[in-house]
């Protein structure tokens, strides 16, 4: 047997106490080593076992460290993830992987180069509606899908005070806080669009961000529409598919981030079902049987399948060791933040834009 990862958190914000702690510390073979938490005593409260570090250089010249997770602002990916690699670590980084497709591709060819593992932390491959979704397209239960639609949507009509996120920068904003995650999805769906057409907005009377996007990826015969807006007081499905046979509607978000911000203990991994999604949250498939009478259908109710963020870490773990291929690899970050920059040109020039990688 492998010995264990040790693993620092840098950062214990949102992402750290959420989506990054509590998943590290629930994978076998990995050890949550370290926290970087500069002030504040909350991830030694959270974590006693884990030492609480005050700088990130005390990570990068720790010894028992070998994987560096940064979960700090968007604008220190890049230069926290290169200088992690430079110091010989494995690394996680946080969407979005970085601010330009410049600077992935400087950390790809990093990570090559020193040999390390570099994954962009593309997590919501592990939603629940989202793997629901990948069943439904693998069954063919809509028929031909002919209009997909993904939305992420909030009411945050007053920029929130006091944090980053709502600060005037390029790497701040809807487009690059949520966007990752729904263009990452339909990429892993359906590979590298033709075109790409959007529309990046800043929608409330005050805002310093892009507070509201809708990007639209052309495909042979089928669009994947990408939406998010601050201003969605009534959101929209989180999942809409329309096909030949029929169409698929899924509301509300995965479980995972609810649960865990309200105090859900997570089972270590082999030891439990993490989260299952409520019934009345499940998902509709309308279909019509008989293509010749449409006036005809039928609604069936589809269980969710259960999301869980453990499997993106023990992929991590099992690429580390060599078992493995990485499940997210540096260029889905590439090519997401390529698209996510099309889509700023698009929208500023009114224009759809061919793509190519």
């Amino acid at each position: 047997m492998a010995a264990e990862i040790g693993v620092a958190v840098i950062g214990f914000g949102l992402a750290g106490q959420v989506f990054h702690a509590p998943f590290v510390s629930a994978v076998p073979g990995l050890k949550l080593e370290a926290i970087v938490q500069r002030r504040g005593d909350e991830a030694a409260k959270a974590y006693p076992s884990a030492r609480i570090l005050r700088s990130f250089e005390e990570a990068l010249s720790d010894p028992a460290v070998q994987l560096v997770v940064v979960g700090t602002p968007n604008e220190t990916h890049f230069d926290l993830a290169k200088q992690a690699l430079l110091a010989g670590k494995h690394v996680v980084v946080d969407k979005p992987f970085a601010a330009t497709s410049e600077e992935t591709l400087e950390l790809k060819e990093l990570g090559q180069k020193q040999r390390r593992v570099l994954a962009p932390f593309h997590n919501r491959r592990w939603d629940g509606d989202f793997l629901t979704v990948k069943k439904i397209l693998q069954n063919e239960s809509v028929g031909r899908l002919v209009t997909y639609e993904s939305h992420f949507d909030r009411f945050r009509p007053v920029p929130r005070e006091n944090t980053w996120k709502e600060g005037a920068s390029g790497c701040n904003g809807l487009l690059f806080d949520l966007a990752p995650h729904l263009v990452d999805q339909v990429l892993t769906l359906f590979g590298a669009p033709e075109g790409i057409t959007a529309s990046v907005r800043m929608d409330r009377d005050s805002t310093d961000i892009e507070d509201a996007f809708d990007i639209t990826l052309e495909y042979p015969k089928m669009r994947a529409h990408c939406r998010s807006s601050m201003l969605a007081c009534d959101a929209a499905p989180r999942f809409l598919l329309h096909g030949t046979r029929g169409s698929f509607k899924k509301f509300g978000l995965d479980p995972q981030e609810p649960a865990l911000l309200g105090g859900a203990k997570l089972p270590r991994m082999g030891e439990g079902e993490w989260l299952a999604d409520a019934e009345e949250h499940w998902g509709t498939l309308t279909v019509a049987p008989d293509p010749n009478d449409p006036g005809t259908l039928t609604r069936t109710k589809v269980r969710t399948e259960l999301g869980d963020y453990r499997f993106y870490y023990a992929n991590v773990r099992d690429a580390i060791n060599g078992t493995a291929e990485l499940a997210v690899k540096p260029e889905d970050g590439y090519r997401t933040i390529k698209l996510l920059e099309m889509a700023r040109q698009s929208s500023l020039e009114g224009r759809t834009l061919p793509i190519s990688f």
